[in-house]
């Protein structure tokens, strides 16, 4: 089995300013934690950029040039919303994130790996066919769902286990039946959606988590609904919008996980892989804002990847 690790120096070159969560120590935080010998099997590998055509199957035109016309020159920052902001580096690494999970979908499609993990920012599952919003330029794992079925799947699964809903996902797919998108987030909170009575065109499943909640409530979710949902959908491929913010240790959230709740619901997901989708996984980091919890998260979630 082979797992590989898409990342770009890129990444660590948006600077969304001082003092913002969302920060280049994260990606550091994630890769150091990843530079073991437990993890020296991992085939590394360098994100390309994202085309244009790839982001304007998930965004509109408008929105893919605007972010373009947006980005500051050497020394500038470039507000986009309340929440997110772009650094002279910024345009780079978000196609870099983007271009990641393309590559990754492509490489897992023509068997030269079976399982990858995008170790990118800025994040992307905010960011809906129209707008840039939370953290986010492009959404990462959309682009890269869309672009699986350029080559010819007809279903695909996303399954977000970040904190806070992804918006931009459901909105880039509420409509789209070759998708299933499932959420476990906690609420309320940031951005206000993901309210169960969500539900597409019969492709969305969203689990509203209780503030305080943790561990019991977190698997109960996956169990009762959310790996029932993905078995019967049947995906052929599966992708991770893996956020890390759920853990007990985040500063802008209130729900209670740790590393071994990420283990957890990775090896089940990995058995739905196993099941219909020739064991295929391709995750993408997205949230999570206390260095700790990352150093501890990820390489629980990307051990159960390689088991």
């Amino acid at each position: 089995m082979h797992l590989a690790l898409y990342t770009h120096a890129s990444c660590l070159r948006h600077e969304p300013g001082a003092g913002h969560p969302e920060s280049p120590a994260r990606l550091r935080a994630v890769l150091e934690a990843l530079d073991t010998d437990r993890f020296a099997v991992l085939d590394r590998i360098e994100a390309p950029p994202a085309t244009r055509e790839q982001l304007q199957r998930a965004h509109s035109a408008d929105h893919v040039a605007r972010i373009f016309a947006l980005a500051p020159q050497a020394g500038e920052s470039q507000r986009v919303d309340a929440d997110t902001a772009m650094s002279e580096g910024s345009l780079d690494a978000a196609l870099r994130a983007a271009g990641a999970v393309c590559r990754a979908v492509d490489d897992v499609l023509d068997d030269r790996q079976q399982r990858a993990f995008c170790a990118v920012r800025p994040p992307g599952h905010h960011a809906t066919h129209t707008e840039a919003m939370g953290f986010c330029l492009f959404n990462n794992v959309a682009v890269g769902a869309l672009h699986a079925l350029s080559r010819g799947l007809q279903r695909v699964a996303i399954v977000d286990f970040d904190v806070h809903h992804g918006n931009g996902s459901q909105d880039i797919f509420a409509a789209d039946a070759r998708v299933m998108y499932a959420s476990t987030h906690e609420m309320p909170l940031y951005p206000g959606t993901g309210l169960r009575r969500e539900t597409g065109v019969g492709n969305l499943v969203n689990e509203p988590l209780p503030s305080g909640g943790g561990s019991g409530e977190f698997r109960a979710a996956y169990r009762e609904r959310v790996l029932p949902a993905l078995d019967a959908f049947a995906p052929q491929l599966l992708f991770i919008s893996a956020g890390f913010d759920a853990h007990r240790l985040d500063p802008l959230a209130d729900l209670n996980l740790d590393a071994a709740d990420y283990a957890w619901v990775t090896h089940e997901l990995v058995a739905i892989a196993r099941k219909h989708a020739q064991g295929r996984v391709v995750s993408s980091l997205e949230g999570g804002y206390s260095l700790t919890a990352l150093r501890q998260s990820v390489p629980a979630h990307v051990s159960a990847l390689l088991d």
